[in-house]
């Protein structure tokens, strides 16, 4: 097998023992990336230069003895967190040029882990989408299959994963972005417990929505992730200063005995048939397993998509408020004064997404509207989350599908804004609530494209959530799965 299809684990292994080298294992991803990214776009930035340097260093520290979890790893970052140095666009015309000056706190504990940074990955203009068409940068594509999607916002970093152009990745996620891609790519995504992973230097969308979190080749590699870049960092005003476990110890855990909450409102009409008989063959599996199976409910996630489209646009529209052409991004040179400047800036410099839903924030926080629209959301929202709390009583982890279709086509829903959002109506709830959420792959449809399982844990609880993938990894054997589909079936094979 080559080096860019490997696990982290697995060149871990080959590293340590001195069958490859960290040079040897970057040449390999770029040799990858340079005969497939045209065909996927997967990557907005490419550091190669840099790249070689820190594979340089990693085999040095390999040869002193020095091997951290990630040295000599080669890493791909969604293009929202501010790297120093290298260009951080969030997909967006308005930030193009933007280079920071500091590491987010995640990229810098996964240099001090020894990573090795390819590039920054492509998505959806400042994470405002569900499919990566939305980036000024132009449409990411799946590898499974090119004229399909493959989700978003974080679709670079899902692809990149998929079709080997990294052994990992990370991305953020406000309503499903991780899990959902991650879903439709046939890759491992991890959103964590809002407050787990620092999002200092995490350019902000919805701020008591985001959280950043791993796309990975299977569930092992998630919890060698999760151990580097989980913890408290005191720069960070939600970062939850609590114990952080060590994720590996939970891949052997097995699933006997483990409750698994079955909600009823997520097996509803508007699901792919298709979709629906794999997670449910999925099920079947955990309880084949030893899992024991309990019906629950969570009654107010029919509320969920609207209360989401009220408090994300809301926080967006505040947090974008600072792109205004004045310090830095874009500024349009057409501005007669300085409001004229404003107008013209943000409106060449913004997508019609990211316009429509400042658009939408802005009204539903003005006066006279805020009690009718954001007051009462956040109330639901409370709701929302005193509903998983009563589920968790019954349960350990709920399982569920990640995405209520498969890989649509591009351009499919770019005029129907509705049924864009519908895309995530499986994954926004955790967000509302602030748990963690993991998709792992759990088979195809019929036309060969991935089908992922969510399951969804209590607050802190990703330990539960890697014990249950792993274990459903182990027992429907998905890597030999997802092996044989990619010789067969994916586009780029």
């Amino acid at each position: 097998m080559e080096l860019h299809a490997l696990t982290i684990h697995e060149l871990q292994d080959k590293l340590r023992s001195g069958e490859t080298t960290a040079a040897d294992v970057l040449a390999s991803v770029y040799d990858r990336i340079a005969a497939v990214d045209d065909k996927v776009h997967a990557y907005i930035t490419l550091t190669k230069e840099a790249a070689e340097l820190q594979a340089a260093a990693a085999d040095a520290a390999i040869r002193r003895g020095e091997m951290g979890e990630l040295t000599g790893v080669p890493i791909a970052l969604k293009d929202i967190f501010c790297t120093r140095g290298v260009p951080t666009t969030c997909g967006s015309r308005i930030l193009a040029d933007f280079i920071p000056p500091y590491d987010a706190t995640v990229v810098g504990k996964l240099r001090a882990a020894g990573a090795v940074f390819a590039g920054k990955a492509n998505m959806d203009e400042f994470a405002m989408g569900s499919s990566t068409e939305t980036s000024y940068f132009g449409v990411t594509r799946n590898p499974w299959d090119l004229d399909r999607i493959p989700g978003g916002s974080s679709g670079g970093s899902a692809a990149a994963v998929a079709a080997d152009e990294c052994i990992a990745s990370l991305g953020s996620d406000t309503g499903g972005s991780i899990r959902q891609p991650a879903a439709l790519c046939g890759v491992v995504g991890m959103k964590p417990t809002y407050g787990r992973v620092s999002r200092f230097g995490l350019v902000a969308f919805a701020s008591s929505l985001d959280q950043i979190g791993p796309f990975t080749k299977d569930v092992e590699d998630c919890a060698i992730l999760m151990n580097v870049i989980a913890g408290y960092d005191p720069r960070e005003s939600t970062s939850v200063d609590i114990e952080v476990p060590d994720y590996r110890s939970f891949l052997d855990r097995g699933v006997a005995g483990l409750r698994v909450g079955i909600p009823k409102e997520y097996f509803i009409a508007g699901i792919d048939p298709e979709i629906r008989t794999a997670v449910e063959t999925a099920i079947g599996v955990l309880e084949k397993g030893g899992a024991r199976l309990v019906e629950i409910s969570l009654p107010h996630t029919e509320y969920c998509l609207a209360v989401y489209y009220i408090v994300a646009p809301a926080e967006a529209s505040s947090n974008l408020a600072r792109y205004d052409g004045v310090k830095y991004g874009f500024r349009s040179p057409e501005g007669r004064d300085l409001l004229d400047m404003y107008k013209h800036s943000r409106s060449a410099g913004f997508g019609d997404e990211v316009k429509r839903r400042i658009i939408i924030g802005t009204y539903v926080l003005s006066s006279g509207y805020y009690d009718a629209y954001y007051k009462k959301a956040s109330q639901v929202r409370a709701l929302i989350r005193r509903d998983f709390d009563q589920a968790f009583a019954q349960c350990d982890v709920i399982a569920t599908p990640t995405s209520p279709t498969a890989a649509f086509r591009i351009g499919e829903r770019t005029d129907d804004p509705m049924q864009m959002y519908l895309s995530d109506i499986l994954t926004i709830s955790a967000n509302l609530a602030g748990i963690p959420g993991i998709s792992v792959p759990c088979g195809f449809t019929g036309d060969g494209l991935p089908v992922g399982l969510q399951f969804l844990a209590g607050h802190f609880q990703e330990g539960l959530l890697i014990q249950a993938g792993a274990a459903y990894e182990t027992l429907a054997a998905t890597r030999s799965l997802i092996a044989r589909y990619k010789r067969e079936k994916m586009s780029l094979s």
